[in-house]
């Protein structure tokens, strides 16, 4: 992965994060270091004082700091911000982290020097993770605490795990990976903590995780509505077209497309006549469809923050050296929370459509439970009820975080975006998220193979096939069931569904 002075992607960013991927520097932004640091160093040669150059930070920054002082004025901002506390953040959020500091830093709007940044890539490429904690971020001034934490590894100080997952000391694991530890200038203390790196990181994976989940919905969907002997026409183009939501037409499509060639749709009319489906079934493609517009937006926002150099103060093209407010993580803090409300919402109708495949009254059909002996079995009872307690959960995670703010710093950080947090809480949304469409998955096949008789879509047949293969059990008599919704649940997570799919039907949208 070349890092130049723009261009990094969301993809580059999980190829880092999540592949292992190396790092290095392009000629062109260790051109654009060395041109930025020659800046910030004719200033600091001046009287004159510059904030965070020659000035403490924050409600300190009237102090001007003597040349004498400025070296240890730059190890102090680290140590004293590296206040992070609670449960290790995961190492795949610590290191997109890492990257996108360098990223910016390679903007050359930061005034490092070249080799801050090439120790920095050398311990990504080492395989060195600091210990960030859970607390210690308002999403203001950056991701301090988080981004201190890594700065202080590359100072040699505190502690790091090593790429065998071990935690040691961080300076004998830059000694044993021959990195030298970095001797802090003016600066560069502030310029590797002001960034909102950490929640641009855990929503670039968030959205990428989605992408596979919303897909994953929009089958398990479909799932429910063969289960259901629910009718396809509800999903006609025709019918989308005059609403042109793109995630509704989408979401429709990818329905319909796992439905082709089923002989378990539209029977709403045979025994029990219906004139129309459910909400939860007939309103899939609406609910799913606006979380996918919610993502495309929240892309937008992550597309533009990846083009963005947070710093503060900043080194301008034009030789200037600004301070700004570009740190403030409020447009990265309400996409992340918009996603949680839509992850939840999605996490809803799923389950409802689960509950109406356990209802005998409402199955049409269908034993109670999905289980084989009623009254003996119990069937799939308890995990709806948990399905349940992840959507309760899921609405309590969707209150936004974005909303509050805390003062801070002597009233000189009055107002702060909580982005950290809203990251936070989105990660575990989007695991909880997974839970339920795979409790959906687990209840909607075993129903699609207790429809003696009908033959389900060959996209449908394949995604069973697929999960009986993967230890997903079919129906029978009860059995200790936690094994199989793990199992479910990870061939949801990981894409096997996704692909089972997709090798009958193509590309989903």
């Amino acid at each position: 992965m070349v890092v130049g002075t723009t261009g990094v992607t969301a993809s580059d960013v999980l190829a880092v994060a999540r592949g292992g991927a190396r790092v290095e520097l392009s000629d062109e932004a260790l051109a654009a270091l060395a041109a930025a640091r020659g800046i910030v160093e004719a200033l600091a040669a001046k009287p004159d004082p510059v904030y965070g150059v020659s000035t403490g930070f924050g409600a300190l920054a009237t102090r001007h700091i003597s040349q004498e002082l400025r070296a240890q004025l730059q190890r102090n901002i680290v140590r004293s911000h590296a206040a992070g506390m609670g449960p290790r953040v995961e190492r795949e959020v610590v290191r997109a982290l890492m990257f996108l500091r360098l990223k910016t830093v390679c903007s050359g709007r930061t005034g490092v020097r070249p080799s801050v940044a090439r120790t920095m890539a050398d311990v990504l490429n080492a395989g060195i993770t600091p210990v960030v904690h859970e607390f210690g971020s308002l999403g203001c001034s950056g991701d301090l605490a988080p981004l201190s934490h890594c700065a202080l590894t590359l100072m040699g100080e505190g502690d790091a795990e090593g790429p065998d997952g071990t935690v040691r000391p961080a300076g004998e694991l830059l000694a044993e990976h021959g990195i030298e530890p970095v001797e802090l200038r003016e600066k560069e203390g502030l310029a590797l903590l002001n960034g909102t790196d950490g929640m641009l990181g855990m929503l670039v994976m968030a959205l990428a995780d989605l992408d596979t989940l919303y897909k994953s919905a929009d089958i398990t969907a479909a799932l429910s509505l063969e289960a259901l002997l629910g009718t396809d026409k509800v999903l006609a183009p025709e019918l989308h077209a005059i609403r042109p939501h793109p995630g509704q037409g989408a979401s429709a499509a990818n329905m319909l497309a796992v439905l082709k060639g089923s002989e378990l749709t539209g029977h709403h009319q045979d025994d029990a006549p219906r004139v129309q489906d459910a909400y939860s079934v007939r309103c899939a493609p609406q609910v799913a469809g606006a979380g996918r517009d919610t993502m495309a937006h929240a892309g937008l926002v992550a597309d533009r923050e990846l083009a963005s150099a947070v710093d503060n103060p900043v080194v301008l093209p034009d030789g200037r050296v600004e301070s700004n407010g570009n740190f403030h993580g409020a447009p990265v803090a309400y996409v992340l929370d918009f996603l949680a409300i839509a992850a939840a919402d999605l996490g809803s109708i799923a389950e409802r459509r689960t509950d109406r495949l356990l209802d005998k009254n409402r199955s049409h059909g269908l034993p109670p439970f999905l289980a084989d002996d009623p009254g003996v079995d119990s069937g799939l009872m308890i995990a709806q009820y948990t399905q349940a307690a992840l959507v309760s959960e899921l609405k309590r995670l969707a209150v936004p975080a974005s909303a509050d703010s805390i003062p801070s710093s002597a009233m000189q950080e009055d107002h702060v975006s909580m982005g950290w947090s809203a990251a936070r809480k989105l990660r575990t949304a989007v695991d909880n998220l997974a839970r339920v469409v795979a409790i959906e998955l687990y209840a909607a096949t075993r129903a699609v193979e207790l429809r003696a008789g009908l033959t389900p879509a060959p996209a449908s047949q394949a995604a069973i096939n697929a999960a009986r293969a993967a230890g997903v059990g079919g129906p029978g008599p009860d059995r200790f069931l936690a094994p199989d919704l793990a199992a479910a649940d990870a061939f949801v997570r990981d894409g096997r569904l996704l692909a089972a799919v997709e090798a009958v039907t193509g590309p989903l949208a």
